[in-house]
């Protein structure tokens, strides 16, 4: 939802995006714990390159409200646009 705002806002509004979660849940001493978290980001976004797209979904990872509040796991982001 982050990625598709900020590129409207950049005046690339967006076709389709599809985004996939790969959550990583390992025991932890007693208990588990999310150890991280892989994004695949498929998008078609006419008007756009590649290397913008890719800036702009690297910034959405930075900046949006879940990434911050999983700032303590790593996240992995493949972002890839779709022609």
């Amino acid at each position: 939802m982050a990625l598709s705002a900020g590129l409207e806002q950049a005046g690339t509004p967006v076709t389709k995006v599809e985004t996939r979660a790969a959550v990583s849940i390992e025991k932890q001493g007693a208990g588990f714990a999310i150890t991280s978290i892989k994004l695949v980001v498929r998008a078609t976004v006419p008007g756009i390159d590649a290397a913008k797209f890719k800036a702009a979904a690297e910034k959405t990872k930075e900046t949006c409200p879940v990434s911050q509040a999983l700032k303590a796991v790593p996240i992995e982001l493949d972002a890839q646009l779709v022609t």
